[in-house]
Parts: C-alpha cells; structure tokens; sequence
C-alpha cells in the first residue's frame, strides 16, 4: 500500500504478536514521526537486548545472567516448580506474592496444527531437574486453551510414575462474572473444581 521501506516498516511491526495491521501502520507513523534521537535510541535497545538477554539455565526464564534471580535465591522453595509456558507467565504469578517455589519454563505448549510437539519444548530439562529427589509438587500454570490443555495432559502423563503431587492452577468463573455469559468450558471446569464451604 506504501512505497518501499515504509511498508517493509509496516509488514515487520504486523508480524509482532497482537500487532494488527492498523496497528502496524499507527506504530509505523509515530516512529516516522519521532525525532531521530528516539528512533535510535529504541533501535540501540532492540539490538543490545537480543545481544546480552539469555535464558537461565535451570529454568529458562529470561535472564541478563547465566541463572535468573529466582534460580539463585536461596529463600525459594526446591520442593515446589511452577511449570508456565513463557517468560511472561512467571512475571504474572510473582505480582501475586504468593508462591515461593522454583519455576520452569516451557517454551510453550503442545500446538499439533502450528507444529510444536513435546521435543519442541523445556520437557526434557524439567525431567533431568526432577531427578535430584527433592522436588515433591509440580504446580502446571499453563494457559486454559486446548494447547495448554494438551501440554497439562501429556505432562500429568509424564510425571506420573515419579510419584510426585501434580496439581493444575483452578479455572472457572471470574469474580463478578454472570452465568449467562460463560462458555461452556468455562462453566464446565467451575463444575469440576468446585469444593466445599
């Protein structure tokens, strides 16, 4: 629709996730009309994050080091990891303030139709972290989709023989929510993780 390196521009923002193509060409326009020292300054950041950002080496959460923060904090929990499927997952579950386990990341989850299958993904790490004995809950924090379904699924599988409690975040109803407006999943999985008051 534009000429040259402005829709090149424009094609590259649309290919971030949840950047839509009007999105793409509203970032575009700001970025064109930003002063030079801006526009540079993001360019330095982009580049000098894909240089330096790694992903620690125990869990596989994002790290300016080796081992990220939570892997070489001695007040965490061994006995517990959170298995999540991205980086992102993690930064949600530390603003609770709640858990004080380890974490592992994933990678992602079991997407037959994209073509990831359980070689594609931090499972083969998480079994060689289990091997130490000391872990004895394995908390699956993945997200309420068909893939993080299969990915929770074929992990309870997994870790079944190693007889260690494996447990699934609780899904159903949000607070404030109407009955009417649920999805059948949705009020499904409130059905069977209903307990006693």
């Amino acid at each position: 629709m534009y000429e040259g390196i402005v829709q090149d521009l424009i094609d590259e923002l649309g290919r971030l996730p949840g950047i839509g193509p009007k999105s793409a060409q509203r970032i575009a326009f700001h970025l064109l009309d930003a002063d030079e020292a801006s526009v540079r300054r993001l360019a330095e950041v982009l580049v000098t994050v894909k240089d330096t950002v790694r992903f620690c080496e125990i869990c596989g959460n994002v790290s300016a080091d080796e081992r990220c923060r939570i892997c070489t904090d001695p007040r965490r929990d061994d006995q517990v990891i959170c298995v999540v499927e991205e980086s992102k997952d993690i930064v949600a579950i530390e603003r609770l303030r709640e858990f004080r386990g380890r974490y592992h990341v994933l990678g992602g989850a079991i997407d037959p139709i994209g073509g990831v299958g359980p070689n594609d993904l931090r499972i083969t790490e998480l079994m060689a972290r289990l091997g130490s004995g000391e872990t004895q809950e394995i908390i699956l924090a993945l997200d309420p989709n068909i893939e993080g379904e299969a990915t929770a699924a074929y992990l309870s599988r997994l870790l079944q023989p190693l007889e260690l409690t494996v447990t699934r975040l609780a899904s159903g109803l949000p607070v404030g929510g109407d009955l009417d407006y649920a999805d059948e999943m949705t009020l499904g999985r409130a059905f069977a993780g209903r307990r006693a008051v």
